[in-house]
């Protein structure tokens, strides 16, 4: 089953996708934010086009576990694609995915000048590959 997850942000929006076996995230695209309905339609639009069977969002959470203010604008969002489509909709800990995506592009050896801009579609990667280790999926 492929999954599609979502960095929010305050002006992007990254999406990622699985691959069919639910194994390996890719980034998708970033997207513009415009109004939680509108992105909230535009998400679910994509979980349709790429025959996703499950939408995971980003959650930034405190030390606590407890989500912080951009957390909360998260279960606004996931609440609001709930309302356009069927597909479950799940919140996971993005903890630290823009440092992690910064991380893997200096892994990936790209140079300095490169690194800078938006790394949305990369962070989403990075949550949904951690989301899909902490959920194989099963060998049919």
């Amino acid at each position: 089953m492929r999954i599609l997850a979502v960095d929010p942000g305050k002006r992007r929006l990254g999406i990622a996708i699985s691959d069919p076996t639910g194994t390996i995230a890719n980034p998708l695209m970033v997207i513009e934010h415009v109004k939680r309905a509108i992105d909230a339609a535009s998400i679910a639009q994509l979980a349709v086009e790429h025959n996703a069977g499950l939408i995971v969002v980003g959650q930034s959470l405190d030390f606590d576990g407890k989500p912080t203010f951009e957390g909360r604008q998260a279960a606004r969002l996931a609440a609001a694609i709930r309302t356009q489509t069927s597909l479950p909709v799940e919140l996971w800990d993005e903890g630290f995915s823009t440092q992690a995506a910064i991380s893997a592009r200096e892994a990936l050896g790209s140079p300095r000048h490169k690194r800078t801009g938006h790394l949305d579609d990369l962070a989403a990667t990075v949550i949904l590959q951690t989301y899909l280790n902490a959920h194989p999926q099963s060998e049919e």
